[in-house]
């Protein structure tokens, strides 16, 4: 009742927050069920991953993704501390409404921890929350078709070193060069301050612009920073998720996130611990910049130098 009742209560919070709102009980109930104990932690190549990863293919067939490789799944091996991961990427896409080749890559991880010392980690907020909101722009964009064609990717083994996002650079379903910027999502519901944070304008600084107008329209406090001077270690966030890895290929990235939390990489990363108007709040201003990045790809892609 309590899950229903916030629901509803943060559906009404945002009526005007935007146009074109994601539907929230979905949102919600999508990390509710990605971090329940019976996942156990979505660790890779374990039992929970893939009940994980069952629901996930079906949420994503519910709203009309079409599978970006023969299936949404991009199976993968990689050597991580003298073993063997298995993992499982999920990648769909939708197809835009103009002539651009140009793509927009939306990820999220979907994979935590597992279990530790008999408690479930149970990644709530790390990263059922970003994978909650991808699939709720994956639904807007479905309703409403974007510009360009979008690829949404659900990353595995991302906690490992993100083996996910590296064996999807390996072996993409699209030429990278297509690929004008990768929007990524990780641990997006929490924050001791309430605030969440958007990276990437410091290496890419035509990028700018366009976060400062994203941090005037957000119905969330919007912060810019995390990804180089001042920010230092861990406080600088370049190589702390997915988006490292196109980075790295020179495709600008848009990384939002929240600030570490007593809880983060903690059993108490549990969905019961998630503010949920913050989060409705998040989500609806990842949208706002989803809609925006869409618009104005093909402007981003000659910034970036990556316009053929």
């Amino acid at each position: 009742m309590f899950v229903r009742l916030a629901a509803l209560a943060a559906t009404a919070l945002l009526a005007t927050a935007a146009t074109d709102s994601p539907p929230w009980p979905q949102l919600f109930d999508d990390v509710r069920i990605l971090a329940a104990d019976d996942m156990e932690g979505r660790l890779v190549g374990s039992p929970g991953s893939a009940r994980a990863r069952a629901y996930l293919v079906q949420r994503m067939r519910a709203i009309g993704l079409e599978p970006a490789f023969a299936t949404f799944e991009q199976p993968f091996a990689a050597d991580h501390d003298g073993a063997t991961l298995n993992g499982v990427n999920l990648v769909g896409r939708i197809r835009g409404s103009g002539k651009s080749d140009r793509v927009l890559l939306i990820g999220a991880h979907y994979d935590h921890f597992g279990v530790r010392d008999g408690k479930v980690m149970n990644g709530a907020d790390d990263n059922a929350s970003g994978v909650a909101v991808l699939l709720s722009i994956a639904e807007s964009f479905a309703r409403d078709r974007p510009d360009h064609d979008v690829i949404f990717a659900l990353w595995d083994a991302e906690e490992q070193g993100l083996y996910g996002a590296k064996a999807f650079a390996n072996a993409p379903p699209i030429p990278l060069s297509r690929i004008a910027l990768n929007l990524n999502l990780d641990m997006m519901s929490r924050g001791d301050r309430n605030e969440l944070w958007l990276a990437g304008a410091h290496h890419y600084p035509f990028l700018r612009t366009r976060f400062e107008r994203l941090v005037s329209e957000a119905p969330v406090t919007l912060k810019l920073g995390h990804d180089g001077p001042p920010w230092k270690g861990a406080d600088d966030w370049t190589d702390g998720s997915d988006h490292a890895v196109f980075h790295d290929k020179g495709i600008p990235f848009a990384y939002f996130g929240v600030e570490d939390y007593a809880e983060y990489h903690q059993p108490g990363d549990d969905f019961t611990a998630v503010p949920l108007d913050f989060f409705a709040r998040s989500a609806a201003t990842a949208l706002q910049a989803a809609r925006l990045f869409d618009r104005e790809l093909d402007e981003i892609a000659r910034e970036a130098g990556r316009a053929d």
